[in-house]
């Protein structure tokens, strides 16, 4: 009898041992079922027990591609995630690579720059000699094409270099400083100078006036005896035609231009050293040019170090002394030891520079307000500043410690003296610092001024300092720059008579500078030397705009005459306007802020402190 699962209802009278065997041999698993199964030894129902009943399962369907074989359903996937992507993110590249393009303008440059572009353009106009044809006055052409003719011994003649005024007298001592401050200028933001256009151009200037400063005297030797001084010129109070008296464009000049000698002239060589090792750091990359510079600078310097040759180079001279009168050359033996060692790393520059006896004589610790206007003529705060640039960035430690940090704070109580709640110098109600006491022609000293504390402020926030100290008080940087732009606010035009005293900057400017060649029509008519006289007399306007000329400025009462005749107002200067460009690119924010940290060290070797000399024996 069998039930329906086809097993036997009989009973089972069988070996127990037999039962146990078969019951062993039923507990396999399913993998030793699929072993089995090949044999056959396995009839179907223990094959059913075992696996249970079948399950229907769906096959998966692949798609051959020929290299490969995938799922149908990962392919699937795969092409609808490429067609979104396509259009979430392709097909607006796409669209937008379609579209015409549309350049965004740069950014206006600020008024600082604006007026940088003008103040360059008056060294144009006040080029000396043959002019390229690239120099940018259209009322200008070749002029003093004989100066140095009256010297013998002069084979090329002193043609070139640039007049310093409204005048056509080439004064060498200011013509030297105001390379000098154009070629620091450039050391110090050559990024600004490049970011704005200028950068070939400055150097065209400054090579301009270097190339000049390296006729007057034998650059070729390794020891002078004198240095040609000066060309034109003329004596207060003369009726005899010179630069002074006659009132002639440059190119018409019709009467003697004598050139002045010293054989001696510590001030003079001084800042002509300071000049030519400037510049030949701003052309390290003209080897040759930069090394005439450098070897020209040495020996110039040499001269100014002479014992024998320490007579002021104006003493006596009427055609000098009435005009660019030295006070004094230890400033200057400071300021070109200075850049002689930034120029060549000859430790023995440095070492003079800072020689105790060197401030002594200046009398730079004496803090004594005059000596903290930077000028054509005193230089101390200047070179205390490059000095005390070598202790922030360089920290030479032992044996310059001392002195550098006298040079440091030193620099500081200037900085302190700038400040108006120090009371240290006057401010008119418009808020112009008075330098120079109240007298004539302050804006030069301004632009100085305010160069110095940007840039001050610049090598503060190069290295990490926040600010400085007046006595207990510290001040940040902000105040440094504060003070800069004020200054050369009121310069540009933010003042009471709401002028800019940058001719040519902003919509009112002087209109009458005192100036010949600018004074005169460009209408090539040949105008006698009292024939030009009624050009400088007339209450017209000048015919031509001398771009960038800073004038002498305002009065103590802010007030100003645009009157041609009164130089006072209305003269302006290289040297002054060396300063104003100066100011103006430390403070443009065109190219970045902040100075060039490593340039101006390009030949300086690394400085490690000296080990100081052991103490004095203790004696009981």
């Amino acid at each position: 009898m069998h039930n329906h699962w086809g097993g036997s209802l009989e009973i089972n009278t069988a070996d127990p041992t037999n039962e146990d065997e078969k019951s062993r041999n039923l507990d396999w698993d399913k993998a030793s079922f699929a072993h089995q199964r090949y044999h056959g030894n396995l009839d179907e129902t223990q094959q059913s027990w075992l696996l249970g009943p079948e399950q229907n399962k769906k096959k998966k369907k692949y798609v051959d591609l020929g290299c490969i074989v995938c799922s149908r359903t990962a392919l699937k996937w795969t092409i609808w995630s490429i067609v979104i992507a396509f259009f979430v993110i392709g097909l607006p590249i796409i669209i937008a690579k379609s579209l015409p393009k549309h350049k965004h303008r740069p950014p206006p440059p600020d008024n600082y720059t604006a007026a940088l572009h003008k103040a360059l353009l008056f060294f144009n106009a006040q080029k000396s000699g043959k002019l390229p044809k690239n120099n940018g006055i259209p009322w200008r052409r070749d002029s003093g094409l004989q100066d140095g003719s009256d010297e013998s011994e002069l084979k090329n003649g002193l043609v070139g270099g640039y007049y310093d005024a409204g005048d056509n007298t080439k004064f060498h001592f200011p013509m030297s400083f105001a390379m000098t401050m154009l070629s620091w200028s450039v050391i110090e933001y050559e990024h600004k100078y490049r970011a704005i256009g200028e950068y070939d151009h400055v150097r065209d200037l400054i090579k301009w006036g270097t190339d000049y400063l390296l006729l007057t005297f034998n650059s070729s030797a390794t020891k002078i005896d004198k240095i040609y001084s000066q060309v034109g010129g003329s004596q207060n109070g003369s009726r005899t035609p010179d630069d002074h008296y006659c009132w002639q464009r440059p190119e018409d000049m019709d009467y003697t231009r004598r050139t002045q000698t010293a054989t001696s002239g510590p001030e003079l060589a001084g800042e002509m050293a300071a000049a030519m090792a400037a510049a030949s750091i701003v052309f390290r990359d003209n080897p040759s040019y930069s090394k005439k510079l450098s070897r020209g600078a040495e020996t110039v310097f040499d001269f100014a170090r002479d014992r024998g040759k320490r007579t002021p180079y104006c003493r006596g001279n009427p055609y000098i002394e009435p005009y660019y009168n030295s006070t004094g050359y230890f400033d200057e033996y400071m300021w070109g030891a200075a850049w002689l060692f930034y120029a060549t790393g000859n430790n023995s520059y440095f070492a003079l520079a800072t020689n105790p006896g060197i401030p002594r004589n200046a009398r730079a610790f004496r803090t004594i307000p005059d000596l903290s206007v930077l000028s054509w003529d005193n230089k101390l705060p200047a070179a205390m500043l490059i000095l005390t640039r070598i202790r922030l960035f360089l920290s030479p430690g032992y044996p310059y410690e001392d002195m550098l940090k006298s040079y440091h704070n030193a620099t500081e109580l200037t900085m302190c003296s700038y400040l108006q709640t120090y009371n240290v110098f006057n401010w008119t109600r418009g808020e112009m610092i008075q330098l120079n006491h109240g007298t004539a022609q302050n804006l030069q000293y301004v632009a100085n001024a305010a160069f110095l504390a940007s840039i001050f402020a610049d090598y503060l926030n190069a290295t990490g300092i926040p600010g400085w100290n007046c006595g207990p008080r510290f001040y940040s940087i902000s105040v440094l720059k504060d003070f800069a732009t004020s200054q050369m606010n009121y310069i540009l035009g933010a003042n009471p008579m709401n002028m800019s005293y940058v001719v040519g900057f902003g919509s009112k400017y002087p209109r009458h500078v005192h100036h010949r060649g600018a004074s005169i029509p460009n209408n090539k008519i040949r105008y006698s030397c009292t024939g030009g006289w009624q050009w400088r007399d007339t209450r017209t306007p000048n015919p031509n705009t001398i771009s960038g000329a800073m004038v002498g400025g305002p009065d103590r009462f802010d007030n100003f005459k645009d009157v041609r005749a009164n130089y006072s107002y209305t003269e302006p200067t290289i040297a002054g306007n060396a300063g104003l460009v100066a100011a103006l690119v430390s403070l443009t924010s065109s190219g970045g802020v902040g100075v060039d940290k490593n340039t101006i060290f390009s030949a300086v070797p690394p400085m490690h402190p000296a080990t100081p000399p052991p103490p004095a024996p203790w004696r009981p």
